[in-house]
């Protein structure tokens, strides 16, 4: 089972919110989670990104892959180390 750390969406029509979850990647965007890390919304000011680093690291530890996005998130908020270019 190959388990991602991505973003589902919720809010309403045209206000998105998003959270962090752990899921396996042949799940819908907004299917079935395993656990929920947080929530990121980017409608705020300043943007709210608020996610449980501990268990972050600790899925990332057992081989679960963030998505793109949840790695851009992750570098911002310390949890990944920067990206060196």
């Amino acid at each position: 089972m190959a388990v991602r750390i991505r973003l589902t969406r919720v809010g309403a029509t045209k206000q998105p919110a998003y959270r962090v979850v752990v899921t396996d990647s042949r799940n819908a965007r907004d299917g079935r989670s395993i656990e929920t890390l947080g929530h990121y919304n980017p409608r705020m000011e300043p943007v709210e990104f608020v996610v449980d680093a501990d268990k972050a690291k600790a899925w990332m530890a057992k081989g679960a892959q963030p998505s793109d996005t949840v790695a851009r998130l992750f570098r911002s908020a310390g949890i990944l180390p920067a990206e060196t270019k």
